[in-house]
Order: C-alpha cells, then structure tokens, then sequence
C-alpha cells in the first residue's frame, strides 16, 4: 500500500479550491497564537460586518427615532426591558445608535478602500511599467500627499463637501475621500516596487517577443504578481478609516444625528455625560470603535505574520512511533522496519551473504613478472 508522503501543512494540488483561497490557507497552516489571533480577529470582523448588514433587523429603534407608541423616550432613562442601553442626552437609544453606526462605518471602509486600490494600484501599475519623468513625478507627488494626515484632510473634506455638518453620504464620502487621498501613495508605492521586480522576468521577455502589447503584458502578466501582499495592506487601512470616521465625528465635523448613527458624533456628546455618573452613553460606542479597530487589525497582523517566512511559525512534525530501520527505496513507498526490527527485514530479505575470510595473495607466474 503507498504511504502519503505530503509534507504537514502544506496543500496537495487536488486541493479543494476554497482551501486555497487567502484567508481559509492561512488559517489553516496557522498554529498557536498565530491562529488565536487570526480566529480572534476573524469573529470580531464577521460580528462587525454582520450588524452593519442586519442592522435593520437587530435594531431595535431607527438611528434618530424618539418615540414609540406616541411616547417619548426621554433623555438618559437608564438600560431597561425597553432600552437595552439606554437613551442618549438627546432621547435616541444608545444600542440603536451603535447598531447603525455599524453600517455607516462599513459604507466608509468599503468605499474608502476601492477608491484607494483602484487609483493607488493604476498609478503604480503605470510607474513601474513604463518608468522615466512619470515614475518620477507620480513617486515625488505620492511622497508629498504621505505626509499629511488623514484626520486633517477628513477635516478640510468634510468643510469643503458639506460645511463641516453633513448628511450621512456627505459624510461618508468626505472621510472616504480623505483616507483615499492618504492611501493612494501606499498601494502605489507596494504595487511599483512589484512591478518594478517583476517586468523583468524572463516570462515577461518572452511576451514581448511574441508580439504582446503593452496592455495585455501588464494586464495579464505583470499585474497578478505585484497584488499579492495587498489583503495585508486593506485590512490596516480598514482600521484606519474606522478611526478617522470616528475622529471626524468626535471633533464635530461628521455626520448629523438625524441623518445616521456615528459612533464618534456619540462619543463626542457623551463627555459630559461621564462626569455625571451616566455611563450608558459612552461606553456602548466606545467599546464598538475599539473591539472593530482590534478585529480589523488582528487580521492585518496575523496574515502579515504568516505572509513573512521570519516570523511564520512552521507546523511540527509528527513523531513516527516505533523503531524505524534502513530505509530503501520500493514501488511500494517506503520500507521500514516494522514491530520486528531488523530482524523482519532480514526475513522478508533473506540471510545476508557469507563473508568470506580475507585470504593469503596467492603468487604466480605474473606476479613474478
């Protein structure tokens, strides 16, 4: 019978396909608190995603509702059978507000984040490729837009799109355009230094003999081999956009209340609150912004970690059991010694041969010669 001889950890060809996908090959070759942190930051980021998406169906209340059944909430009546979390200064229920702020955080990544790649990966992709005074220029300009804060850019975005209070697209999409200006020049920067490499290879050299052009070489060849460490870089710049939103909202630049849930917006107008004693309206909005920046970034971190073959942590191998003999090579698979020894293999061999003893040279006509 063949003994399988794939090494530990690795993925045969025959693999399924979704065992090859980024994140399930990851955390599947992942071990100890490689894999803690992966599986930490993957159910804090599915929780995550999951309100923003069901948000209308776990809230119990709209974003900027103040009343039920013709009554008023009233302004900080304590958690309750019907305030979970209670009421804000305002009246709005607290867990309705962290629930929508979910999904206003996700519009911002989402739309943040494809700006970002589709711009910073073009921009670099033509760097790299084509080279001379417009490497030049697009890598002294992204140098330039790398120094300035994002949260200063949400400031000046939101000021020129909406006055500084705006409604929840203005909003959005004053702090998606900030962190798009700021993390245009990190895509393009990793995409130019891989295209850089890659141009010269030798599959490369030989697409432009063959007569391939300009576009379908960067395009079909270039292109997927200088995306590859790009998940890594999203998902640190997710966690970004969840702090900028909330910066922008907790220095009063962001989204109104009635125009939907900001988690930063809520922060901001619980500061008085805490030295009251009102607890309820601070916690609940800081405790989301906190356990979404951990989530997003404990992925981001542990896909870099398992991405570096320094700080990749390799699978032991398992302990054989049992005295294992000479080994040699047999149609089979491998020969090893079984719960006999040497001894079976000498059985399965036969008696080796009678060593005869060395004898005496024995001298002759030709020797004398």
């Amino acid at each position: 019978m063949a003994t399988d001889t794939t090494p530990t950890g690795t993925l045969p060809e025959h693999a399924p396909r979704w065992k090859r996908l980024p994140v399930v090959h990851q955390l599947r070759t992942s071990v100890g608190l490689q894999r803690g942190m992966l599986v930490a930051g993957l159910v804090l980021t599915a929780v995550f995603v999951l309100t923003a998406v069901l948000a209308p169906l776990l809230a119990p209340y709209g974003w900027a509702q103040l009343r039920a059944d013709g009554e008023l909430f009233g302004s900080h009546v304590e958690p309750s059978s019907d305030h979970l979390l209670g009421t804000t200064v305002a009246g709005y229920d607290v867990l309705s507000r962290v629930i929508w702020g979910a999904r206003t955080a996700l519009y911002t990544i989402v739309i943040g984040v494809i700006l970002s790649i589709v711009i910073g990966v073009t921009l670099g992709l033509l760097s790299g490729y084509f080279g001379g005074w417009l490497d030049r220029v697009l890598v002294v300009v992204a140098d330039a837009i790398y120094a300035f804060p994002s949260l200063l850019l949400a400031i000046l975005a939101a000021i020129v799109i909406s006055g500084g209070q705006s409604s929840m697209w203005g909003g959005v999409m004053a702090t998606a355009i900030s962190i798009t200006v700021v993390f245009i020049p990190q895509y393009f920067r990793v995409v130019r230094a891989e295209v850089v490499r890659v141009k010269g290879e030798a599959f490369v050299e030989s697409a432009r003999v063959v007569g391939a052009g300009h576009v379908r070489i960067m395009t079909r060849h270039v292109l997927r081999n200088a995306v590859r460490t790009l998940p890594l870089i999203v998902t640190l710049n997710a966690c970004e956009a969840v702090l900028t939103l909330a910066g922008l909202g907790f220095l009063g630049f962001g989204i109104e209340p009635t125009a939907a849930g900001d988690w930063g917006y809520d922060l901001h107008k619980a500061l008085a609150d805490v030295t009251s004693g009102i607890w309820w309206t601070a916690i609940p909005p800081g405790v989301a912004i906190v356990l979404t920046a951990l989530g997003v970034t404990l992925v981001g971190e542990s896909l870099n970690d398992l991405a570096d073959p320094r700080l990749r942590t390799r699978r032991r191998a398992a302990l054989v059991a049992g005295e294992v003999g000479t080994t040699s090579v047999v149609p089979g698979g491998v020969l090893a010694a079984g719960p006999e020894g040497v001894d079976g293999l000498d059985a399965l061999e036969g008696a080796p041969p009678e060593i005869l003893p060395e004898s005496e040279p024995v001298s002759g006509p030709e020797e004398d010669r």
